[in-house]
């Protein structure tokens, strides 16, 4: 019989505020050790925790997008464990009663994603192993606004939990509460999985822990459901634990026995109040909510006559989707606009964000208008590309001052041609043969001779007729 594989996905995502969710440190990435923190984020007695109220909108916002049931009313209680990086003992979160349960999301086989709910929480520190004798702290991190995202155990294998994961994170950067930088821990995720035998009961799960890259949460979900076949197989148990993921190895290992909810003593925090949604705050967001990137994608299809391809290439960052909208409502054709921002603008970002962009839509639109009236030719349109990636000129005043207008003087393209001709009796001869592959040939070479300035189109017909 084969096996099932059962998956269900527990997100942390960090909110993206300035400050942390129940103080006013700086969430900043990458200060030095222990910069970022107060009496409240390092639990000094008398420190109490107030609450973010901009932590709080982007978890609505979330919520909204993700098709949840928003309460007016949660409750936030202590989560009581002990680690060296949580420095209260207990993680303030939700549990019993969450701000947004159910939900979900659909991925394009169509299949939908369950969620259980949405918990706003605190993250705790990071420990830093500093030699084999002794390990540091850094509180930074501790009491950063956090998003847990549960859904229920409705992924069946590595691929489905990749696609759910990536929809998940862009319909969460588009909507700016979460910048989902996986490497600096902005969004990671808790792996559970489990095997069975189709129409038993489901197995016992492993949770897999903390894991920040897509790659390396497929390779630990392919690994960990063969050791789970395997040990079954071999007349084993599968134990209820949590383990981590060895990259180099290519391997789980157990790191703890996997608590349950009853051992962390959930209660509710005395020092913070039930969060009250107000009813303006939940209707202004829900009016406020954008276009989410699949809705968008199926737009630029279905209205714009896009490739599938494009335009999910478009809608993966929500500044290359506001540019190329940008500039197509200046005029542009969307396909061509399409064209130049998956090949030339992106490939000018390098490392750089797409928010880093400087160029501008009417430069683009401009440059694609120029193309399209025969002003310039393509060749020149990408020769004069670096020069307009500042933002500081415009491509029709960068054209005028170089001398690039394309020539479509037709008898000064005759003339080119009959010249390439005269020069090339050998390839001429060849052509006339059968090899019409040389005609490429001959129009690099009449480019050549007129300075690239040519219209292409008139050269190709010239040629033709020329070599009959």
């Amino acid at each position: 019989m084969e096996w099932q594989t059962v998956i269900g996905l527990e997100v942390h995502a960090q909110l993206s505020t300035q400050t942390k969710l129940f103080c006013r440190c700086a969430t900043t990435f990458g200060k030095a050790a222990n910069e970022n923190t107060c009496p409240v984020c390092l639990a000094l007695p008398g420190a109490l925790p107030a609450l973010n109220a901009h932590a709080v909108e982007l978890a609505v916002k979330a919520a909204i997008a993700l098709g949840c049931d928003v309460q007016r009313e949660s409750v936030f209680a202590r989560k009581n464990y002990f680690y060296p990086d949580l420095p209260k003992g207990y993680q303030i979160s939700q549990y019993e009663r969450p701000y947004a349960v159910g939900g979900g999301l659909t991925l394009d086989s169509g299949k939908h994603v369950r969620l259980v709910r949405i918990h706003m929480e605190e993250d705790a520190g990071k420990n830093v192993h500093a030699g084999t004798s002794h390990s540091l702290v850094d509180y930074n991190r501790a009491c950063t606004p956090l998003i847990e995202i549960v859904s229920e155990p409705d992924l069946r294998g590595a691929e489905e939990a990749g696609e759910y994961l990536k929809r998940l994170r862009q319909i969460l950067m588009a909507l700016e509460v979460c910048d989902g930088n996986m490497e600096e821990g902005s969004f990671r995720c808790d792996v559970n999985v489990s095997v069975n035998r189709p129409g038993e009961k489901l197995g016992t799960r492993v949770e897999l822990k903390n894991i920040n890259s897509f790659k390396f949460i497929g390779q630990a979900i392919e690994y960990e459901v063969q050791r789970q076949r395997e040990l079954i197989e071999g007349g084993g148990k599968v134990v209820q634990e949590t383990r981590l993921y060895d990259a180099e190895a290519k391997t789980t290992r157990s790191m703890r026995s996997k608590e349950d909810a009853h051992d962390y003593r959930y209660f509710p925090d005395p020092d913070l109040p039930p969060l009250v949604i107000d009813a303006a705050l939940l209707d202004r967001l829900r009016r406020e909510a954008p276009e989410l990137p699949h809705a968008k994608k199926k737009r630029y299809v279905e209205q714009l006559g896009l490739p599938p391809y494009d335009a999910g290439v478009l809608t993966d960052d929500r500044h290359i989707a506001a540019f190329f909208e940008a500039t197509i409502a200046l005029g542009a054709d969307p396909k061509a606009a399409s064209n130049w921002i998956m090949g030339e603008v992106l490939r000018s970002l390098d490392d750089k964000g797409a928010g880093a962009l400087a160029l501008k839509p009417a430069q683009l639109a401009e440059l694609i208008a120029l193309i399209k009236d025969g002003v310039i030719s393509g060749k020149i349109a990408k020769d004069i590309f670096s020069d307009l990636l500042d933002g500081s000129q415009m491509p029709k005043a960068i054209v005028d001052q170089k001398g690039l207008v394309q020539v479509s003087d037709t008898g000064a393209i005759d003339a080119a041609v009959a010249q390439v001709i005269a020069a090339n009796s050998k390839q001429v001869e060849g052509y006339k043969a059968g090899n019409e592959k040389l005609l490429g040939f001959f129009v690099g070479q009449v480019m050549k001779a007129m300075g690239g300035k040519a219209n292409p189109t008139l050269v190709n017909e010239a040629l033709k007729r020329a070599l009959g």
